[in-house]
């Protein structure tokens, strides 16, 4: 077997290891479980570390379980919260639960014929029939407030202005029975995590510790940042999504490829299987001529290609090269179908009549929904930060007219450097 420790280690992908852990998984085939929170349908790219963590284990020929907080996803963690989140009913959980599983499946191998075949568990199904008196007798016994009081997650909130809630003080209890519920009935010896989960884990090998006498291990990695102090996975339209119905195939190569020399050194690492001496090479050759952005190019292509595919993959690269790569040719050598079939573009359509009298940018730039306000438009052109078929504008008079469309019904716009609109005249 692989020595998954070191493999994660030099990938910078280990904070918190609890003594005996290494020991463990070279002794022997050991499950070990990551928890993912269904709070959307699908999962985001903050998701994607603890999903690589997973295939890293079963790689290493250990057994992974992915466990979906059904019942966890009622409460709400307050881990690296600053306050308490919306509670889900059932419904949304549920469509939740079915998206996220989909997603998995694509990256975890579930072949029965496996001796390490990945698993989905949900919680749910052991706190559905479980009331209250019978859980604080199984759990709550076993773990004392002083012990749960002295985590930071709960120090933190209890210190701000808006405490906590009982619901919310009693998750890592709820978290810690869900690894003894796998360690007793899955002989799951294992929990990963981000570095904000150890306490939680933590909870976990304590009451399998204290209930049972057994031996329970676990690691953590160190959550994902940004050089530039940026929040990881957010751009200025949300989150970067795995489902490519909320974030396209193109926009999330673009994050990627947008990534500073600094994050995409660290990042080639942690996201992609590449082998260390490829890395190496490929790091060493970026920093020799960084403006080709080797680093960046392939960690945008192995990502995209993990979480899209090949076909999802080439459209991105059609579409990049026909929005940046023929940047210096004019707007009017794209053809219809070229405008059309550009993948990711943020397409609306506008009533070809106010253009035949004209309309002032400004308001044509509100109206289109591009920007949210005619203030922000005004702004954004007055910095020269919107351009019109591939041509600056900075006057905020600018008439835009029928005369103005592309084969006589189309306004390409590209508001900043990365973001471009497809306005049809209906």
């Amino acid at each position: 077997m692989l020595n998954l420790i070191e493999e994660l280690q030099w990938r910078g992908m280990i904070q918190d290891i609890m003594p005996g852990t290494a020991e463990q998984l070279s002794k022997e085939s050991t499950t070990g479980y990551i928890g993912f929170d269904p709070t959307a349908e699908s999962l985001h790219i903050g998701s994607l570390v603890p999903i690589l963590l997973l295939v890293h284990l079963q790689k290493a020929g250990h057994k992974p379980i992915a466990l979906i907080g059904g019942a966890t996803g009622m409460v709400g963690d307050p881990s690296g919260k600053s306050e308490e989140r919306n509670l889900l009913d059932e419904a949304t959980l549920t469509r939740n639960l079915t998206g996220v599983k989909k997603q998995l499946e694509k990256f975890l191998d579930f072949s029965p014929s496996l001796p390490n075949a990945a698993e989905i568990a949900n919680n749910y199904d052991w706190f559905r029939e479980m009331g209250f008196l019978t859980f604080i007798r199984d759990a709550g016994k076993h773990i004392t407030i002083n012990y749960m009081m002295s985590k930071d997650s709960v120090k933190k909130r209890l210190d701000g202005e808006n405490g906590m809630s009982f619901t919310e003080f009693t998750y890592q209890l709820v978290q810690g029975y869900d690894f003894y519920w796998l360690f007793t009935h899955k002989n799951c010896k294992l929990q990963m995590g981000g570095s904000d989960q150890w306490g939680n884990i933590t909870t976990g090998t304590e009451l399998i510790r204290r209930k049972t006498t057994g031996e329970a291990f676990a690691f953590t990695c160190p959550l994902i940042t940004k050089a530039d102090g940026g929040k990881f996975g957010k751009t200025e339209k949300g989150n970067i999504w795995l489902d490519k119905e909320r974030t396209s195939a193109y926009h999330f190569y673009q994050f990627w490829l947008n990534a500073s020399d600094t994050d995409a050194e660290k990042w080639i690492k942690i996201f992609t299987f590449l082998d260390k001496n490829e890395i190496e090479e490929l790091i060493e050759s970026g920093r020799s001529n960084p403006s080709v952005r080797l680093i960046q190019k392939k960690l945008a292509k192995e990502l995209t290609l993990f979480v899209h595919g090949e076909d999802e993959y080439q459209q991105a690269l059609v579409t990049t090269e026909k929005l940046f790569a023929q940047a210096i040719a004019t707007a009017e050598s794209l053809t219809e179908e070229d405008l059309e079939s550009i993948e990711g573009v943020v397409q609306s359509d506008y009533p070809a009549e106010k253009l035949k009298t004209g309309q002032d940018i400004v308001s044509f730039l509100s109206e289109t929904e591009i920007f949210p306000s005619k203030g922000e438009a005004r702004r954004m052109v007055q910095s020269g930060g919107i351009s019109i078929n591939r041509k600056k504008i900075d006057n905020t008079q600018l008439i835009i007219e029928s005369s103005l469309l592309l084969h006589g019904k189309y306004l390409l716009i590209q508001k900043g450097k990365k973001n471009y609109y497809l306005v049809k005249a209906v």
